[in-house]
């Protein structure tokens, strides 16, 4: 009966922010591949000054099924609000987003829930069990799903709780550190099975060499599924196939690691910056 109240409130929570409706007309994705397309898209804050420039300007984006793509850029040039707009967390004010095919406000929260999977650096998580917030009440996950998801997360930690992955967390449960937050968020996308993963920054809170483990176990999982990842740091990067530079909203530049390094004047700018950024955090740690 508590697994099935906290389930039930879970997808409560999930489903309270309806200023994102959805639509009259709904369509389906019949045989998902996880093609993720965004087409000229635009988008600014409805109560933003009409002479600034969209925070998103203009980006049109491929990524193929199967593909990874990391998102790289100073600060404020638009990668967060990408990776928002990709899973409707906000609406985009111009242009398309499409999942094979398919424009995303065109399919509702859950049909979109189930082709593609989020791992954000703030961390949400569920006065729920460890167990619940990992699976998300989803009957179709195994207890091998389960401790597949926890070890590429590196999330073997539950374990030793209290309770195990029955020992409940979130606001009315045990406090977790930032790390192991964001590990249980990370291992809930993992756990999905998705076709597509989007990822910001979810291990900035973890320590240098519990990243480097999840990065390494997270390549086995992107042969298989479509990825957008905003990469904070060069070790990020080198998990995508290509990679996008974006400044002011656009996107300036897109190919590979090696062939953006030879090209792109303001790529190597940006990856310098980083290569230090996480040099300095090695340090910290």
């Amino acid at each position: 009966l508590e697994a099935k109240t906290a389930t039930t409130r879970i997808f409560e929570v999930l489903d309270e922010p309806d200023l994102i409706a959805d639509p009259v007309s709904r369509k389906t994705i019949r045989e998902p591949k996880g093609l993720l397309e965004f087409h000229d898209v635009h988008f600014h804050y409805p109560d933003a000054d009409p002479k600034n420039r969209d925070l998103v300007d203009g980006v049109s984006l491929r990524i193929e099924p199967g593909q990874s793509v990391a998102l790289i850029g100073l600060t404020g040039s638009g990668k967060t609000t990408l990776t928002a707009l990709s899973t409707r967390l906000y609406e985009v004010t111009g242009g398309s987003i499409t999942i094979d095919g398919v424009d995303i406000r065109d399919l509702t929260r859950d049909d979109l829930r189930s082709n593609i999977a989020m791992a954000f650096e703030d961390a949400t998580l569920f006065s729920s069990s460890v167990r619940d917030n990992v699976l998300l009440g989803n009957k179709d996950q195994s207890e091998d799903d389960l401790k597949q998801a926890l070890e590429i997360a590196q999330a073997q930690f539950a374990y030793d709780l209290p309770k195990g992955l029955d020992t409940p967390i979130g606001d009315e449960g045990l406090s977790l550190s930032g790390g192991q937050r964001q590990r249980l968020a990370l291992a809930r996308a993992v756990a999905a099975k998705p076709k597509i993963l989007v990822l910001d920054d979810p291990l900035s809170a973890v320590d240098v060499d519990t990243e480097a483990m999840v990065e390494d176990a997270l390549r086995h999982v992107l042969k298989s599924t479509t990825a957008l990842i905003v990469a904070h740091r060069p070790s990020t990067v080198m998990l995508a196939d290509k990679v996008a530079l974006m400044q002011d909203g656009k996107i300036i530049a897109f190919g590979t690691h090696r062939e953006l390094l030879d090209t792109s004047a303001e790529y190597r700018h940006v990856i310098t910056s980083l290569d230090t950024d996480q040099k300095e955090r090695e340090v910290n740690v």
